[in-house]
């Protein structure tokens, strides 16, 4: 392990891509080189956007890649999902700077998933702990503030937990291709078979609402992968820009970034596009992998009666339950999900502070606040739709 060669690298394009994906063992597509390529060479991350790329690495001594992970130095806290306005805000009340700071995450992706990427002759926990050194020791020569980790899975959790590290707990909602109150490899064969498992009254909220939908005469499209075409993505990207500039902000992604990710990545997307009249008025692009669905882009021109719930919700559980995927993680928060059978889940993240007088306060604030997260979530369970053994 003294033998690994650890260096911070400011682009993708210096490493290679097969050395990449080959870490790369879930096939999770966020952490695809592609991905990640087309967030840079589109401009969406890059340090005019607050996102200066700087990915952790570590090589063998025949120079082969042996572990990453995807990060960034920021100059400010969007598109992370982990908030921690509070903590910038005091460090700025005692005179010092939050900013920079290092981040190891997905840009603008609130979906768990690896975060270490290291090969299997590679003892994970000992590479996590010569790459939290080098981290500490990158934090001095840049002069950063802190170093976050945001969204692990399992494995990497318990691979970069360190006992200098605080663990923030949230909450998502995700959708579970399991049929309640049956064998735990039961999937669903049918929306119908879904619906079943909900109360009378839930089950007819969601019929009415999908009812609306085609009441209105809206059909869906489904484009898999290489079936894309440029139209649909033209249309797909015009509906995501204008429904972030009615909220007066800009998209984080732009259509450079959607072209590319069609063109190197066709295998893990999925465009479901809402038609009226023969026009299109709405869409969702999906990423997945071999037993996920991820719903993460939606944008429409006007409105429509239950049409996002549709498009963004119903139209992917269908699509999980005809393909047999395991689960739809449909992206952050959404009390509105509960209704429509997306079960709370915990998230994690992991967080350094170099200041030793904030530790203590920071770590105060995680506790207090991890026992109002379990509250919550043992609130949200409380309205989940499904029958209970007594219904």
């Amino acid at each position: 392990m003294s033998e690994l060669n650890i260096q911070f690298l400011s682009s993708l394009l210096e490493i290679p891509s097969d050395q990449w994906n080959a870490l790369n063992h879930t096939g999770n597509p966020f952490l695809k080189y592609e991905f990640l390529l087309a967030l840079e060479t589109s401009g969406s991350v890059s340090a005019a956007t607050g996102w200066q790329p700087s990915h952790l690495t570590a090589r063998n001594k025949d120079q082969q890649l042996v572990a990453v992970m995807p990060s960034y130095i920021k100059q400010h806290s969007y598109g992370e999902y982990v908030f921690d306005w509070s903590w910038a805000d005091a460090y700025s009340h005692y005179g010092l700077n939050y900013y920079p700071k290092l981040l190891s995450a997905i840009p603008f992706t609130p979906s768990v998933g690896p975060r270490l990427l290291a090969g299997p002759i590679e003892p994970q926990r000992d590479t996590a702990q010569l790459m939290f050194d080098a981290v500490r020791a990158y934090a001095d020569k840049k002069s950063l503030s802190s170093w976050h980790l945001l969204f692990p899975d399992p494995p990497s959790l318990a691979a970069l937990n360190d006992n200098h590290l605080m663990v923030r707990q949230g909450c998502q909602f995700q959708w579970r291709n399991q049929a309640e109150n049956e064998t735990a490899d039961t999937m669903f064969t049918s929306f119908d078979h879904f619906l079943n498992q909900m109360t009378s009254r839930k089950r007819k909220n969601i019929k009415k609402e999908r009812l609306q939908v085609s009441n209105q005469s809206i059909r869906f499209v489904h484009f898999e992968g290489k079936e894309i075409t440029q139209e649909a993505l033209g249309q797909f990207y015009l509906f995501y820009h204008a429904t972030y500039l009615k909220r007066g902000q800009q998209g984080y992604l732009n259509q450079s970034f959607f072209q590319q990710i069609t063109d190197s990545m066709p295998d893990n997307l999925l465009l479901v596009m809402a038609e009226k009249e023969g026009a299109f008025v709405a869409g969702a692009l999906f990423l997945k992998d071999h037993e996920t669905l991820y719903g993460r882009y939606w944008g429409c021109l006007e409105d429509y009666k239950q049409l996002h719930f549709e498009t963004c919700y119903y139209q992917g559980i269908d699509y999980c339950i005809t393909h047999q995927l395991k689960r739809f993680d449909a992206g952050a928060q959404g009390e509105h999900k509960i209704q429509r059978g997306f079960k709370p889940i915990p998230t994690y993240s992991l967080h350094w502070v170099k200041n030793k007088d904030f530790q203590a306060p920071i770590n105060d604030f995680i506790h207090r606040e991890t026992v109002q997260v379990n509250e919550y979530m043992d609130d949200a369970r409380q309205y989940l739709p499904f029958k209970t053994l007594s219904d």
